[in-house]
């Protein structure tokens, strides 16, 4: 009798069941790695733009804390020789997008509401989708980063900037 070479079906069938019972409990884990680097993403980029506005008061005392347009290049396609009131170039271009639009870099729209009678701000942090990171982010001038789980709507400034950011956790 000859010998066939090769494999029987019941023998790639077990294979294949093995290779799906692998992917089924790693990509889990590689989603929830995702959404940690992009929540860890997020807390750095809220901390970049604190600093960015404690920078901008420092250089332009007379104007203020900022939007994301003043902080960034002010609509400029890279930044110009020299800095200025309205593209300070203090953050990257993704950051400090143009208008007042929310700016969307790491899986997160940021946004900076500054409030005029007590020049305070609030800088929001809002995942682009609940498959992407889980965590709202916002801080005011006091530079500490609050967070909450994601409630999908940026925060805003309210009246009174520090009651709404101020009560959640913070990192």
């Amino acid at each position: 009798m000859r010998k066939h070479k090769g494999f029987s079906l019941i023998e790639l069938l077990i294979v294949v069941a093995i290779i799906l019972i692998i992917a089924a409990i790693a990509i889990p884990n590689l989603m929830r790695s995702r959404i940690a680097a992009n929540d860890a993403a997020g807390a750095a980029n809220v901390r970049t733009l604190n600093t960015g506005e404690v920078t901008y008061t420092t250089t332009y005392p007379t104007i203020g804390y900022v939007s994301l347009y003043s902080l960034g290049t002010g609509g400029a396609t890279g930044c110009p020789t020299a800095a200025t009131s309205t593209g300070a170039c203090l953050i990257d271009s993704n950051l400090g997008c143009s208008g007042n639009a929310n700016c969307v870099k790491d899986a997160y729209n940021y946004t900076i509401t500054v409030e005029n009678s007590s020049q305070d701000y609030v800088i929001g942090a809002s995942p682009v989708s609940t498959t992407g990171a889980d965590r709202d982010y916002c801080s005011v001038p006091d530079a500490v980063i609050h967070f909450q789980p994601d409630t999908n709507t940026p925060p805003t400034a309210p009246i009174t900037v520090d009651a709404t950011c101020v009560a959640l956790s913070s990192l």
